[in-house]
């Protein structure tokens, strides 16, 4: 395709693939593109921007950034937003929303920043009239939280490719499913994408930091550790797992 390169393409392709095994676009569809500046939501709008040129199938896309108090320079973070949205051609919203007072924070660890944020995104697509929501998680995304689940909850359980909310009034997609992180950061170079780095206090001490360098480690061992902990959850061998060990 024109004004791609090659790597951008076969990527782009499996994208598309996630959205097309999973139903997740369909003509109509007004879709709100989550976006944090970083590279997995950056991409993905770039993706569904350049697919609605690519495709016959019509759908509106807009993008909305949530700036909270731990921003340290939200000016600025939001005015390299903006020249990005325009570059595209795309839509944009933004939405304000304090945290850092919170002190279920220190309780929740990343859970109740996550939540407030993604409150707000649901909150701005229900009132623009937005019916698809679509987040930029990725397949080590959610090879993370399955072992997270497993090791802090005692559960198996993931992140869903598709997620109907409030009797199916807004649906979650998330189109990067299949791929890799490490094919993300490819297209984001490859595409010149002017990626935010997060101001989050605790990227870097986070329970998900932890179980991601974990992932590191392991798939230096075995390149299948991801897609195989991917897989686990439907591939239970219940002859081998007792009803109940406690």
């Amino acid at each position: 395709m024109k004004g791609i390169s090659k790597a951008e393409y076969f990527i782009s392709k499996k994208a598309g693939a996630a959205i097309n095994r999973y139903g997740m676009i369909s003509a109509g569809d007004r879709v709100m593109v989550g976006v944090s500046g970083g590279k997995d939501s950056l991409t993905l709008l770039r993706i569904l921007h350049q697919r609605k040129k690519w495709l016959p199938v019509d759908y509106k896309l807009k993008a909305v950034h949530v700036i909270t108090d731990y921003d340290a320079r939200p000016a600025v973070r939001r005015s390299k937003l903006e020249s990005y949205f325009r570059s595209l051609g795309c839509e944009y919203i933004f939405r304000e929303i304090e945290i850092s007072k919170d002190n279920r924070l220190d309780r929740e660890d990343c859970f109740w920043c996550s939540w407030n944020r993604r409150k707000a995104i649901f909150e701005a697509a229900g009132a623009e009239g937005y019916n698809k929501v679509a987040l930029g998680h990725h397949k080590d995304d959610i090879a993370e939280t399955i072992l997270m689940n497993m090791f802090f909850n005692g559960e198996v359980s993931s992140i869903n490719p598709v997620q109907e909310l409030f009797e199916g009034k807004i649906v979650i997609v998330r189109p990067l499913v299949l791929l890799e992180e490490r094919e993300i950061e490819r297209y984001a170079k490859a595409a010149g994408i002017p990626v935010i780095k997060s101001s989050c206090p605790r990227s870097r001490s986070s329970k998900r930091a932890e179980v991601k360098e974990l992932l590191t480690r392991l798939s230096k061992m075995n390149r299948e550790v991801k897609s195989n902990i991917v897989k686990a959850p439907g591939r239970i061998r219940k002859d081998y797992i007792p009803e109940s060990i406690f």
